[in-house]
């Protein structure tokens, strides 16, 4: 049996009248992210959230039964997070982020931390793991952080790209071992990024030209990981994208972790092939 591998919903609180489904709370995934972890021989499943205020929910199954059925966690990108979630006070209305999907997602991210199980944050991903061991972050790099290089532009969107480094000894140097530049060019679609550094969390990546935290890890943890960049927009790079990082080597890690840890009456695929 393939690895089963959970992936946190977007919450799309009133979605467009013209999608047919007005009034209605939508979930939903980036195609990108399923066919990442897909194309590494894992099963991708989405992770539904339950409306805390729906009937249904006093019959919930508990998230640590859930849990114990997935081998590891996806945190996908999306909106900014609550200031409020991390203590902060909002300083601008477009950066008020969604609060019920902050509840959502860090109910996920405890559990299968207290599992044992491997997690992988991605941009909004990686906030909300610093987020929940105690850091805060930057409501908006281009009007809080002096000398800013561009992280973000609707425009060009996951056309975007600038270069990352790895820090000496990080899993990230360990995982591109086969990779040994110094530089490595990734996609950026944020305007936030890590304030203070949470409890126990290490940075794995920086931006070189303006020093913003790109990946951090969790000291402790057998994999908790979280990446500023988007590598599951690495798949087929285009002539626009050409000399992105492989995506390949974080995911066999991740999978690899997951095995470690997959339940021992389950037979578990163990190689899978790289993107």
């Amino acid at each position: 049996m393939p690895l089963r591998i959970g992936i946190s919903a977007r919450l799309l609180h009133d979605p467009p009248v013209g999608l047919g489904l007005p009034q209605k709370r939508l979930q939903f995934l980036e195609s990108s992210m399923a066919h990442w972890i897909m194309a590494n021989g894992a099963l991708a499943l989405m992770v539904p959230f339950l409306d805390e205020s729906s009937g249904v929910a006093a019959h919930r199954v508990p998230v640590s039964e859930l849990v114990q059925l997935l081998d590891g966690l996806v945190l996908q990108g999306g909106i900014d997070i609550c200031p409020e979630t991390y203590g902060d006070t909002l300083k601008d209305p477009a950066w008020a982020g969604d609060a019920i999907r902050d509840r959502y997602e860090l109910d996920l991210l405890e559990a299968f931390i207290k599992a044992g199980k491997p997690v992988l944050g991605v941009c909004r991903g990686a906030q909300l793991i610093n987020v929940y061991f105690g850091g805060t972050l930057v409501q908006d790099i281009p009007s809080m952080w002096r000398g800013a290089a561009i992280h973000q532009d609707t425009h060009r969107y996951d056309r975007l790209t600038h270069e990352v480094r790895f820090e000496p000894g990080s899993s990230l140097a360990r995982f591109y071992e086969e990779q040994p530049q110094a530089l490595h060019r990734v996609t950026s679609i944020h305007h936030q990024c890590v304030d203070r550094l949470g409890q126990g969390l290490v940075v794995e990546a920086v931006s070189p030209s303006d020093g913003i935290v790109e990946a951090i890890r969790h000291l402790e943890a057998e994999f908790v990981l979280g990446v500023q960049w988007h590598p599951e927009f690495h798949l087929h790079p285009g002539d626009e994208t050409h000399g992105l990082l492989d995506s390949g080597p974080m995911m066999q890690a991740f999978l690899d972790a997951a095995h470690a840890r997959a339940a021992p009456h389950r037979t578990v695929r163990r190689e899978w092939p790289r993107s």
